[in-house]
């Protein structure tokens, strides 16, 4: 059985549509940020996208500065650390992204709690990654 609700179609939405979407359950209203067939709470079928707003808050980060090959290309490292988190969404639930717009060299600046929005504008076309950005 093939699903519409895979990270394919998740990340099609994200950069031709530039909107965080998940799905929701029909039948007992579970949200999920994270594009699934079937309901974790009541183990049903009964999915449909759902649109995020967008909104969130920083839940927790980590600033990574020994960075794998993929992020090196882009141009992280030592000097130049990426962070990535966990936010919380408006509509309630958690996801991972990566937090852009911060300064990875100064984690003191971050702060748990602050606002942020999805951050869809640069995506990288080959391999795209959730991202949110200081509100």
């Amino acid at each position: 059985m093939t699903s519409e609700f895979n990270s394919a179609a998740f990340y099609n939405k994200l950069k031709k549509e530039k909107k965080l979407v998940g799905v929701k359950c029909q039948d007992c209203g579970h949200l999920s940020p994270e594009p699934r067939p079937m309901c974790p709470e009541c183990h049903g079928f009964n999915m449909k996208w759902h649109q995020f707003s967008g909104k969130a808050t920083l839940s927790t980060f980590t600033c990574i500065s020994i960075v794998p090959v993929k992020m090196a290309a882009k141009g992280y490292g030592r000097d130049k650390p990426y962070c990535t988190g966990i936010v919380d969404l408006e509509e309630g639930p958690r996801i991972s992204a990566m937090i852009n717009g911060v300064d990875g060299t100064n984690p003191q600046g971050i702060e748990t709690g602050m606002n942020l929005v999805l951050d869809a504008e640069e995506l990288d076309e080959e391999a795209p990654a959730l991202a949110f950005k200081p509100a």
